[in-house]
């Protein structure tokens, strides 16, 4: 079984579904109020144990009721929550409307930015016996950058999914076997701009890309040029969660190498879009072998 540790943000999404986006100043009826298990960390997390993987997380949770719900939500999936502190106070949530098939978020870290490097630290037993970890922008800066260190000092595969993106040092990247941006994380992280080819920014980058682009899929650079994973045809029902979804996917089936292990995250991705929620839509391991089995090789 591969082993994958998450380090990263345990939200409560307060999603509300609506006709269409709000205009500053507007008050809109929505149609419909849920409170889903969320949190890029956590969503990884998830993904990647219903897609077979042996699931570690790193991070940390209020003293509040969502604290409470989504750590017995996480148990219930099967993830190892030893390395989950418990801290007075709320847990992080997430505000999001969804319309058309798109979403606006609003994110309050709350527990999530008390996730410290002495905490990444304590887990290092975890990450040593990982096929790979994850690793994202919910919490502190300086905890992403001692994951990256830990990994590269343990020769553990990290895979760097730089959102919510923000600069980070070029050093920092240079650890990080993988960085997932979409272009305009990828723009973000170089200090380029957002309409420059995203080949070229893929070219620049300090580490190897995979770089996710909706609907068309995926480009993957790890030396040489870059090469393109189309993405699969589905019906879009809410786009929360498709990225988390594919990098957990990456991280699983990094062993069957880059190119099949994109595939199969683009497939993956695509699921997790044909239905409501992030964790809601995360599709099994079986599923996504399914899709696949319809798709040329």
């Amino acid at each position: 079984m591969v082993r994958v540790v998450v380090v990263g943000s345990i939200n409560m999404d307060l999603v509300t579904l609506a006709p269409r986006f709000a205009e500053p100043g507007e008050t809109l009826l929505g149609e419909r109020f849920l409170t889903i298990p969320g949190g890029k960390g956590a969503n990884q997390a998830v993904a990647a144990a219903r897609l077979g993987a042996d699931v570690s997380l790193v991070g940390a949770l209020g003293s509040d009721l969502f604290g409470d719900q989504l750590h017995a939500g996480l148990a219930a999936e099967g993830i190892a929550l030893q390395h989950v502190r418990r801290v007075d106070g709320a847990s992080g949530t997430a505000s999001i409307t969804v319309a058309g098939g798109e979403n606006q978020i609003v994110i309050v870290p709350a527990a999530n930015w008390t996730v410290s490097p002495a905490q990444v630290e304590a887990a290092a037993d975890s990450l040593a016996r990982a096929d790979a970890v994850l690793v994202q922008m919910e919490i502190p800066p300086e905890t992403v950058e001692a994951t990256l260190r830990l990994g590269q000092r343990l020769g553990v595969p990290v895979i760097l999914n730089p959102a919510p993106a923000r600069p980070l040092p070029v050093e920092w990247l240079r650890l990080a076997r993988f960085l997932t941006p979409n272009q305009h994380e990828l723009a973000i992280l170089l200090g380029a701009d957002p309409d420059e080819d995203f080949r070229a920014l893929m070219a620049r980058a300090p580490a190897p890309v995979v770089l996710t682009r909706g609907a068309e899929g995926a480009w993957y650079r790890d030396g040489g040029e870059p090469q393109h994973q189309p993405g699969f045809r589905v019906e879009v029902v809410d786009t929360t969660g498709a990225g988390d979804t594919f990098n957990a996917a990456l991280a699983v089936f990094l062993k069957d190498g880059l190119g099949e292990a994109v595939r199969k995250a683009c497939a993956a991705g695509a699921l997790s879009v044909s239905r409501l929620g992030a964790q809601g839509g995360m599709p099994t391991r079986a599923e996504v072998e399914a899709l696949l089995a319809g798709q040329p090789a």
